[in-house]
């Protein structure tokens, strides 16, 4: 059967579609693009950078444009997770020249395919006729509500760089320089995994807001191993998506269909997290509620005491 490219595309479409109806998204209020610096940012994607050198300072570029977007200064939701993710490329950077790297040259090039596809993203959004990848829709439509809080935000974009775009990266990677399978680079990928378990507690710490770090104090190193898995089980898993695709790409038709439900699956997980943000915000809330009453009984006989020392 020949390949039909607009079939395809109807039926991730349809895909969209029913994903947003199950997630209540009516695209009402969604700031779709990036006024006010919607031309700078067209200028700042426009030609991808060739080195590690050029994704950090493309970054810090897009960190001054990104602060200037809503809900107000500093405060959009993308531009929390640029600086999550600036602190991470330089951290790669630092460690290209060290001994621990087996292949500097590979390890380069996939940070700098891995930025791309999120500079491609960025410029996509809010284009006509340029489809923004789903999974980074999941964050982009909501970088100006300060209903999400600025972990979640982090959180989003993580989802979508590693769960989406980590193994299109990999696959870019493979074109260019060779597939390598399971060679000497394999542990040159897995360093990565090191630099996110330092970095990512402290910032997880910085974003999170108040309920969020009584949490935090509440599970001690619990988040902090709980990340490490998910670190360590998310990027395997591009890994082996990114076989997957490999084995894929001469079938146009196939390739485009598993990348589809790779970005959709992605989706479905962004909204999943949210949703279950929600939840554990609620049950906080409920949980603690009744201290929060107890103390606040506290501190009015306080100040009934403190008033009654002062009238006698």
């Amino acid at each position: 059967m020949d390949f039909d490219r607009d079939q395809v595309e109807a039926s991730a479409a349809r895909l969209r579609e029913c994903r947003q109806e199950l997630t209540g998204y009516t695209g009402g209020g969604a700031v779709n693009g990036w006024t006010p610096v919607a031309q700078e940012m067209a200028e700042a994607c426009r030609v991808p950078p060739e080195d590690i050198a050029g994704v950090v300072a493309r970054l810090k570029e897009l960190q001054l444009l990104l602060n200037q977007l809503p809900p107000s200064p500093e405060k959009s939701r993308i531009g929390q997770f640029n600086t999550l993710y600036l602190t991470i490329t330089e951290q790669v950077e630092a460690h290209l020249g060290g001994k621990e790297v087996t292949d500097r040259r590979w390890l380069e090039v996939l940070d700098v395919e891995f930025a791309r596809l999120y500079f491609k993203a960025l410029a996509s959004w809010g284009v006509p006729d340029i489809d923004t990848p789903d999974a980074w829709e999941v964050l982009f439509r909501r970088s100006h509500q300060e209903e999400i809080s600025t972990l979640e935000a982090a959180v989003l974009g993580v989802n979508a760089h590693i769960n989406h775009d980590l193994a299109l990266a990999l696959i870019a990677t493979w074109e260019r320089l060779g597939y390598i399978g399971d060679g000497p680079q394999h542990p040159d990928y897995l360093l990565v995994n090191r630099i996110f378990y330092k970095e990512i507690p402290p910032l997880r710490r910085r974003f999170a807001n108040a309920w969020q770090l009584e949490i935090d104090k509440c599970v001690g190193e619990l988040d902090d191993w709980s990340q490490r898995v998910l670190v360590r089980t998310t990027r395997a898993r591009a890994w082996e998506q990114a076989e997957r695709l490999w084995e894929l790409k001469d079938n146009e038709k196939d390739f485009l269909q598993a990348c589809t439900l790779m970005d959709r699956a992605a989706t479905i997980a962004g909204e999943t997290l949210l949703k279950g943000a929600g939840v554990v915000r609620v049950l906080w809330l409920t949980v603690t509620a009744p201290v929060r009453n107890v103390w606040r009984k506290v501190r009015r006989q306080r100040g009934a005491r403190r008033i009654g020392a002062i009238a006698g």
